[in-house]
């Protein structure tokens, strides 16, 4: 059978249609807006995880080094971070869901911050959930209390300032 030359138009344009796809695709998961040279570090304490179906993203406070209270501004309020994930179904598949992980859940997690300035960043690296009620030590992190539930296979990163 012969491919006639509105075939070949068709096929192409099906090409073309793909690449711009594929090009969109790629700059909605661009990096550009985290400063991938700085690594945070930190472990807090879960206020709210939001499931959107593109990217989870948890909230939460960061603990002082103590690891007794949260972190607070000028105002007495918690300070609140997010670090943004893969997307939720991705996540539930590692245990990672809204019910699983309420307000008050102790976790470490490192993120490349969000170069704007904002409290936030994307997550890099193994992320770290205490047991129930049982922050680490001072200075320490989940991934050292008996117990703790690891996300991933990877490690919890050192900072890079």
């Amino acid at each position: 059978m012969k491919a006639t030359r509105t075939t070949y138009l068709k096929m192409a344009a099906m090409l073309g249609l793909s690449g711009l796809a594929a090009t969109a695709a790629m700059a909605h998961h661009s990096f550009a807006m985290y400063d991938l040279q700085v690594t945070r570090v930190f472990t807090g304490v879960v206020t709210r995880v939001d499931p959107m179906p593109n990217h989870m993203s948890i909230l939460f406070a960061p603990m002082n080094a103590e690891r007794k209270n949260v972190e607070r501004d000028a105002a007495g309020e918690p300070v609140v971070w997010s670090v943004e994930m893969q997307g939720s179904s991705q996540m539930a598949r590692q245990g990672v869901t809204v019910s699983a992980y309420p307000p008050g859940t102790i976790i470490s997690v490192a993120l490349h911050p969000v170069r704007a300035g904002d409290l936030g960043g994307v997550r890099v690296g193994g992320m770290f959930r205490c047991p129930d009620r049982t922050p680490p030590a001072p200075g320490m992190h989940c991934d050292s209390v008996e117990g703790h539930t690891a996300i991933g296979n990877e490690p919890l990163p050192q900072p890079v300032p």
